[in-house]
């Protein structure tokens, strides 16, 4: 009985994983799927060739894992083999005594729980944030040092290693050994969560692959060994031998747990913590394993890694919209597939301004990287992929939108204007109450608003055979309507659109500010040339003076 519901529940996470990934597959056609697949191939193809011969990165790890599970999608949402190998460009010329075996990466608690269930004797290590070594020693005496390459074999490390202080030379004990372990960038009570990577992987990638370091760079590299192969088949055991030959870093950082809580616990506590090395999540080490003549250069069942949650996330793009603001300046906005950074979901981001958008060329379908400025406002970083379909988009003339534009909605100035009626009702303008973008937008739609101050006449019973209204709202919204009329003159002006006036003696009457030409502007306290060329041509607009003949019919103080 207990047998068949572990398997229940198994084959429940298998299916609900396989909805998961299939609810994110693209709604493409198999020959535009080839094309992008391969065109996303290509592209970790250049990122690995880069990385592991030349020790170079051109993007940040997380991006590249986030990549790496996009192509393994895809690949399976067109059923396409998931395979790929991300060290086939990284084969050296020396093989490993015993191959380096790889991390399975667990995506969420869900998959780390699941992973956990069945299993005892198992142990948390930080997943250190650098570059894997083997290290051969013979009779204590240091012989060898590799590269993970494709983890069979890799390159010859070995005149480096020898220049890093933290890779003792010589054993306590005359041994032959071989260990696995991680090659770090040592920091200074460094906290994840807070700092980042800062490309520590990367720095020390770069290094070893110089053929000359000095004494700074090699004091600045440390070791952590997370595995002597044909050690004692106790973990507790290993540890110690290890600590007592020179390798501290295992016992010091390694934790038994008992179950998920502990495996949060301690994830949460290394990802909070100052710890000597960048880390990227936690991994999962089971006690039991098998011989390691029998270890293959591939992910194995007795070792996981739980990752940290992205500094930055890969998002697709769905749409473009350009969004006009209310002096006329365009803002391009990217509406993207929802992602999670810091557990907030993520489904649009600002691309700052049309030039930046013009200069990155974001099209629907492009991969992008996105970022929480000040842990708060989402923020775009880069394109990381473009797509190999390129849409045309509606893009808005810069040169038709100005202060002075859009005081109707005509084809094309629905966004300016919406953005002029939400100054207006704002509370840099009239404050109205119970009034805000979404009045406006509605009453827009219903059409109600060809002019800026139509709904200064607008009644509750229009209002209420509007969608979205009824009798308590309509009433409501045409009290907020009425208070406007008993604004003062100086707020009205602001809720106009008025340019800023420095310390400028303004009149309280509206024929009197627009007599002044742009001599008598620049003459008042904190108004320059550039300001004073603004205001006179507010004044002196038609569609302005327009306005202020209608406020001036419906009794307004100042008009």
């Amino acid at each position: 009985m207990f047998r068949n519901l572990r398997l229940f529940f198994t084959c429940l996470f298998i299916f609900s994983c396989l909805n998961a990934q299939a609810d994110q597959c693209p709604d493409w056609p198999s020959e535009r799927a080839l094309i992008e697949i391969t065109a996303l191939q290509k592209q970790i193809d250049t990122w690995d060739d880069h990385y592991h011969r030349q020790g170079r990165s051109l993007v940040a790890d997380e991006l590249y894992d986030q990549s790496r599970t996009r192509l393994i999608d895809w690949r399976q949402c067109f059923n396409l083999d998931p395979s790929t190998d991300p060290l086939r460009t990284a084969r050296g010329t020396v093989p490993h005594p015993v191959v380096h075996t790889g991390l399975e990466k667990l995506r969420d608690a869900r998959a780390v729980e699941h992973w956990l269930r069945d299993r005892s004797d198992v142990w948390v290590q930080p997943k250190v944030d650098g570059v894997a070594v083997t290290l051969v020693y013979r009779g204590g005496l240091l012989v060898q040092a590799i590269s993970r390459g494709d983890g069979v074999s890799g390159q010859d490390w070995t005149a480096a290693a020898r220049q890093i202080p933290d890779i003792p030379g010589q054993l306590s004990q005359p041994l032959d050994l071989v260990v696995q372990g991680e090659l770090y960038w040592r920091l200074t009570d460094h906290v994840q969560v807070r700092a980042g990577s800062l490309n520590a992987r990367t720095t020390v990638a770069g290094l070893m692959a110089r053929k000359v370091l000095d004494a700074e760079q090699t004091a600045g590299i440390g070791l952590f060994v997370w595995d002597w192969p044909q050690g004692p088949a106790s973990l507790l055991a290993r540890h110690a031998a290890l600590n007592t030959l020179g390798f501290p870093d295992s016992s010091a950082y390694s934790q038994p747990i008992s179950g998920f809580a502990d495996a949060e616990r301690w994830r949460d506590h290394w990802y909070r913590s100052p710890l000597p090395f960048a880390t990227d999540g936690i991994v999962l080490r089971q006690e039991q394993r098998p011989p390691a003549e029998r270890w293959q250069a591939k992910p194995p069942y007795w070792i996981a890694a739980w990752k940290y949650p992205f500094a930055q996330a890969l998002a697709e793009v769905r749409k473009v919209h350009f969004k006009v603001g209310r002096t006329g300046r365009i803002t391009p906005l990217l509406e993207l597939t929802p992602v999670t950074l810091d557990d907030r979901q993520i489904k649009r981001v600002s691309v700052g301004s049309l030039q930046r958008w013009q200069t990155l060329d974001i099209r629907p379908g492009d991969q992008v990287a996105i970022s929480l400025a000040g842990l708060t406002i989402p923020r775009l970083d880069d394109v990381v992929l473009r797509s190999t379909l390129r849409p045309d988009l509606r893009v808005p003339a810069a040169e038709d939108f100005h202060p002075l534009s859009c005081w109707q909605p005509t084809p094309g100035c629905e966004s300016q204007f919406l953005a002029r009626l939400s100054w207006l009702s704002g509370k840099q303008g009239l404050a109205l109450p119970h009034v805000g973008p979404g009045t406006w937008e509605r009453l827009l739609a219903a059409g109600h608003l060809n002019n800026l101050l139509d709904w200064l006449t607008l009644n509750a019973q229009e209002l209420a055979n509007i969608d979205g209204f009824g009798e308590r709202s309509a009433a409501r919204l045409v009290d907020s309507f009425n208070s406007a009329r008993q604004r003062p003159f100086i707020r009205w002006l602001k809720a106009l659109g008025l340019p800023p006036t420095g310390q400028a003696n303004l009149a309280d009457s509206w024929q009197e500010l627009a007599r002044r030409d742009t001599g008598q502007w620049q003459a008042e306290a904190g108004i320059g040339p550039g300001r004073a060329a603004q205001l006179s041509a507010f004044f002196r607009d038609p569609q302005v003076l327009a306005l202020s003949e209608t406020l001036r019919r419906v009794g307004i103080d100042g008009f």
